[in-house]
């Protein structure tokens, strides 16, 4: 008996109950992507989830949702759908967003970069604050930005070595700046979500596709239904990890800076292991079976040359101003 007259085994039931109760009060938070989970999105994503949980001593975690099955497959609600609070989280790329921010496409546009470090000086300074200002006026708030990479064309006919060498394939695309892209390009353009992307390779319903090597390519086992790789690095997509406004304004400062913290740790090991991945890459396809060509740069040249119309009518699109500040940030990194 304790000195109240209670059971000491009745006190230590209500302290247990009471832990329980505390611990029933950690929040979990949804995450949505849609890639699957053998990716290094989902790496990043559950990196960020161990962080969080770490940062708050487990007052804080997300479920991780791939294939994006919370937007019902459609990859490109996803952002939308945390605009408005639907969603917690968000890890995609720039291009899945240009529905409803046409000005995402600016990393996008052909053959804007040619190094990483012309990427990453434009995902910091003026340039991402530029683009992140645009997605909070949706009510997204990104915490940090990680990497889709450099896509490279695959195909199951033939070999790709100049723009003529796509003329009349069925590519699949992920939006609308690729459909015009590879219109350039005479292919035949078919927009796709992810999710069905690997079947319709497989049934010959589309000839080809563009992605990065080490972020897609790979995890996804791209190779097991594609027979021709070429490196020709015509287009960068990032990624970024976003909250709803409504979700980051119902925290004080304190959690937000742990979040974001968390975020931006995160993001950087994703960039980490899919920059690792791509470099490896090659010899990896290559040990799959794939013919892997990587083009001169006198053939980059004429890929740059037949795609300029593209760049030229989405710049117009995104706005000479913003495209002028990603311009201007990758000529003083070089």
């Amino acid at each position: 008996m304790t000195r109240t007259g209670r059971p000491l085994i009745a006190v230590l039931g209500a302290i247990l109950a009471g832990t329980v109760a505390m611990s029933a009060e950690a929040e979990t938070f949804r995450l949505s992507h849609n890639t699957s989970d053998t990716t290094t999105w989902h790496q990043g994503s559950e990196k960020f989830n161990e962080l969080l949980k770490e940062a708050t001593g487990g007052e804080m975690q997300v479920r991780i949702f791939p294939n994006a099955t919370l937007a019902g497959g459609d990859q490109m609600k996803q952002a939308e759908m945390v605009g408005r609070g639907a969603l917690d989280f968000v890890v995609t790329s720039a291009i899945n967003v240009t529905p409803i921010v046409p000005e995402m496409a600016v990393f996008s546009l052909p053959y804007l970069y040619s190094s990483y470090e012309e990427v990453d000086a434009t995902t910091q300074g003026a340039p991402a604050e530029k683009i992140e200002a645009l997605l909070a006026e949706r009510d997204i708030i990104v915490l940090a930005w990680g990497e889709n990479g450099f896509r490279e064309v695959t195909n199951s006919v033939r070999p790709i070595r100049s723009p003529d060498d796509l003329r009349g394939l069925k590519m699949r695309v992920a939006g609308p700046m690729y459909i015009d892209v590879m219109n350039a390009l005479g292919a035949n353009p078919q927009q796709m979500q992810w999710a069905e992307t690997f079947t319709a390779l497989q049934q010959g319903v589309v000839d080809g596709q563009e992605n990065p090597i080490g972020a897609v390519i790979i995890p996804q086992r791209v190779y097991e239904v594609q027979d021709y790789l070429t490196t020709w690095h015509y287009s960068y997509d990032p990624i970024f990890l976003a909250v709803s406004r409504k979700l980051w304004e119902s925290w004080d400062e304190e959690t937000q800076t742990k979040v974001r913290n968390a975020a931006i740790e995160a993001m950087d090991f994703q960039k980490k292991i899919s920059r690792e991945g791509t470099a490896q890459g090659i010899e990896f396809l290559r040990g799959k079976g794939m013919d892997v060509y990587e083009p001169t740069p006198e053939e980059l040249a004429a890929f740059r040359e037949a795609t300029k119309p593209a760049f030229d009518s989405w710049a117009e699109k995104v706005g000479a101003e913003l495209v002028a500040t990603f311009q201007e940030a990758i000529a003083a990194a070089n």
